[in-house]
């Protein structure tokens, strides 16, 4: 499948647009009369004032095929900049006109600028910027759930929760206006933020609605005696509580792992180390591996285990093993690193 290509804008929108119909020797999908009306009725229920309470039910489910994830082209004339932020799994914040929520799944949020190295005789300005991804999101089935700007309470509300802001695809809410649109999908629901710059560039936020699905298996002293044998290093998610070095339960079970091989093969030493995602202060995250590396030993020596078969040091957030713009990639990079020491 192919993503929509965003060209030009020929349709103006105001809460939800009539998709625009295509020839037959068109290469996109036009959207019946049927759709349209239904798309019409379903964004005049879902958003008729300013605080009614928004059903996602009432949108029909669009049957378009708009290609692979994330569905949209930059409009021609631009460029997705900054090497946009792409993460199997992670949220965005959505907002609708009752409410402000985080909505969870494949993510895609960018900044969208001029090419500035490709310029042509037309300037791109960033009404149509917007109007052409909005006609596109339209096109492929979409409605619009929300526009304006967030004040007060909705404001303090959004911040909170857009633990990404000043990344790259963040909207800027103080400045600028937003809207917000959903895409009602049996393979998942598509959800988008635009940022309404009144300058020539935009951003867009797009997740894809997906459940969690589990990738840190469980500690066994198996697997790490073979990481051990075969890389000279094991690496480990252990539990530990919120930004503190204490233990939790399951974590203490997944030493206990530890313990049996260094019980088992009594020649061999071991190095701890600890690391930290980004969040927080160098200095906070050093003094926390540091302290979490500690733990570790300690547990370790609790069980009879000669101390000076082990050594401890944390490295706080340098090395990361993964994205530290997702939370998926920060759960990865706070991590016990076992090193076999010759």
């Amino acid at each position: 499948m192919k993503r929509i290509s965003i060209i030009c804008v020929t349709a103006h929108l105001l809460f939800a647009c009539n998709p625009v119909k295509t020839t037959e020797t068109d290469n996109t999908d036009s959207v019946s009369t049927e759709q349209s009306e239904a798309l019409d009725q379903a964004a005049t229920a879902s958003v008729s004032s300013e605080h009614a309470a928004f059903d996602i039910t009432r949108i029909p489910v669009s049957t378009v095929d708009i290609g692979d994830f994330p569905f949209f082209t930059a409009p021609e004339g631009s460029l997705y900049i900054n090497k946009p932020k792409v993460s199997n799994f992670d949220f965005i914040v959505f907002v609708t006109p009752d409410d402000i929520y985080e909505v969870e799944g494949k993510t895609f949020r960018a900044h969208v600028h001029p090419d500035r190295k490709n310029k042509s005789e037309n300037e791109v300005s960033g009404r149509y910027l917007t109007k052409s991804f909005e006609d596109a999101i339209v096109n492929a089935g979409g409605v619009k759930v929300f526009e304006g700007r967030l004040l007060d309470a909705r404001k303090d509300k959004y911040t909170e929760l857009c633990t990404y802001a000043g990344s790259n695809g963040s909207i800027d809410i103080w400045n600028n206006s937003m809207a917000t649109y959903i895409i009602r999908r049996d393979d998942g629901n598509v959800y988008i933020a635009l940022d309404k710059d009144k300058g020539n560039s935009t951003s867009i936020q797009i997740v894809q609605e997906k459940p969690f699905e589990q990738t840190i298996k469980k500690i066994t002293s198996d697997k790490i005696e073979s990481d051990l044998t075969e890389t000279g290093k094991s690496v480990l998610h252990i539990n530990f509580e919120t930004d503190k070095a204490t233990l939790k339960p399951e974590g203490t079970e997944a030493i206990q792992e530890i313990i049996k091989v260094l019980s088992k093969n009594t020649a061999l030493k071991i190095a701890i180390h600890g690391y930290t995602d980004n969040v927080g202060t160098k200095e906070h995250n050093q003094k926390l591996s540091e302290s979490r590396a500690t733990a570790v030993k300690n547990e370790i020596t609790k069980s009879g285990i000669s101390a000076d078969r082990l050594t401890s040091k944390g490295f706080g957030q340098e090395d990361p093993i993964a994205d530290n713009g997702t939370e998926e990639g920060k759960a990865q990079n706070r991590r016990v690193e076992l090193v076999k020491l010759k």
